[in-house]
């Protein structure tokens, strides 16, 4: 009996290839960021006893309630809607989002940081037509580890992304869709004041939570980016030198972040 050998999908080679870049990217990265560290003469050492700083600083953005921080926002849309701005992206999601320093944005766009810190994934779903007027060639949603923290169930999180996914689709048609896996976080070396329910939370149930999570993207037509293994470590814990407290992002993860917009938005992680 013949048996024909199946074919490798071109596609997936692709993928293989887009991975092992954005990966090697990633190495090349960090390694040059604690090169900077080690060999900078300026620098001060921090004694191992001393947290970093636990959060950025926002300014009066931060003393806002939710509904005043929704209100800021839906102005913000609204002038991206009227103005059209060339090759306008947008960010959706949660602190990790709202936190992404302007600087280190890629400065080949226009950016709309729809983020609000302490969000849900039900919060941004009741929201996301705070912005169906403006017209972005890319919109990047990174949410879900606030659910986890307040108890949401898995289940209840994947209905609130599929339902994202489905009516962002349906509003921007045109735009390439990113839906981003929950970074894992810092486990017994987390210094967030809510430690004990990161703790609560195992890594391993954010892993399999970004699978279901893809398998959703993939059926759904939109594209799914993997942040969670660039930033973890063998553990399978957030990388210490990539974050402030175990759960927020410092300036050398946000750089990270970056090559991984950059490289996907270039349309090297496929089209919708």
């Amino acid at each position: 009996m013949s048996t024909t050998a199946k074919q490798f999908p071109i596609w997936a080679f692709f993928l293989l290839a887009t991975n092992g870049i954005l990966m090697l990217a990633v190495i090349l990265l960090i390694l040059r960021q604690q090169g900077l560290s080690a060999f900078s003469s300026n620098a001060t050492p921090v004694p191992a006893n001393q947290a970093p700083s636990a959060t950025p600083e926002l300014g009066p953005r931060h003393q806002l309630s939710y509904q005043q921080w929704v209100d800021i926002l839906k102005q913000e849309a609204q002038v991206a809607a009227e103005q059209r701005p060339q090759q306008l992206s947008i960010l959706a999601g949660d602190s990790l989002s709202l936190w992404f320093p302007a600087e280190l944005l890629p400065k080949d766009r226009n950016w709309l940081n729809q983020a609000i810190s302490g969000e849900t994934s039900n919060g941004l779903f009741k929201r996301l037509n705070l912005f169906d007027q403006t017209q972005p060639e890319t919109i990047f949603v990174m949410i879900g580890i606030n659910d986890l923290i307040r108890g949401v169930n898995d289940q209840v999180i994947l209905d609130n992304q599929r339902q994202m996914m489905i009516y962002l689709r349906k509003s921007h048609p045109k735009a390439k869709i990113f839906i981003q896996s929950i970074l894992p976080h810092g486990a017994e070396s987390a210094t967030w004041e809510g430690r004990e329910k990161l703790l609560a939370i195992p890594n391993s149930r954010i892993q399999q939570l970004n699978q279901q999570l893809k398998s959703i993207a993939a059926k759904e037509g939109v594209q799914y980016l993997d942040l969670y293994s660039l930033f973890a470590n063998q553990q399978g814990n957030l990388r210490p030198e990539l974050t402030t407290d175990g759960l927020h992002i410092n300036p050398a993860g946000y750089l990270v972040w970056r090559t991984a917009l950059q490289i996907y938005q270039k349309g090297i992680g496929g089209t919708n």
